[in-house]
């Protein structure tokens, strides 16, 4: 007689996205027809040719947006929507902004993940006086460890975008 051992076959790990495009679109709460799109572009990935776009943030004083990040991959046929998949696995997934100086914007989260934790993709800024600096952005992936620290996890992508409020 001959016994079967059932063998289990490990789980898929979440493979890091390639994100190839960052679009951060800002909409003035007090004129919804004033949207302001600034985009990242390196459409070979990171390692490659130099990125073809890198914006300069540039916003209104005292004003307050509604901030929305959109993410592709369009180093692919069709172009991947990325934005859906950290959507998606919210739980896994959180966006931080780094503001230099800090006087220079405020961003408050407007969007939560299934725990209530926040995500990212949606945003509120508020501008203060005239000035400039830098606004990173960084998508950290933290499958069973989100817990709030940019420290904690995989970085999926990181850009200092210049930023002008005038």
């Amino acid at each position: 007689w001959t016994s079967c051992k059932e063998t289990e076959t490990p789980p898929v790990e979440n493979e890091e996205e390639l994100i190839t495009t960052v679009e951060l679109t800002f909409t003035n709460q007090d004129d919804p027809a004033d949207v302001l799109t600034f985009r990242f572009s390196d459409p070979d990935g990171p390692g490659g040719a130099d990125p073809d776009t890198f914006d300069t943030i540039r916003l209104a004083t005292s004003s307050v947006y509604d901030l929305s990040v959109f993410l592709l991959n369009e180093s692919v046929s069709p172009v991947e929507d990325i934005t859906t998949e950290v959507e998606e696995e919210g739980t896994d997934h959180q966006f931080f902004f780094v503001v230099d100086p800090a006087s220079l914007l405020s961003v408050v989260y407007a969007d939560t993940d299934s725990n209530g934790d926040p995500i990212g993709l949606l945003n509120t800024v508020t501008t203060n006086t005239a000035a400039a600096g830098t606004l990173t952005v960084i998508l950290k992936h933290q499958p069973d460890m989100k817990d709030g620290s940019s420290t904690t996890g995989e970085t999926d992508i990181e850009l200092s975008f210049i930023t002008e409020v005038n």
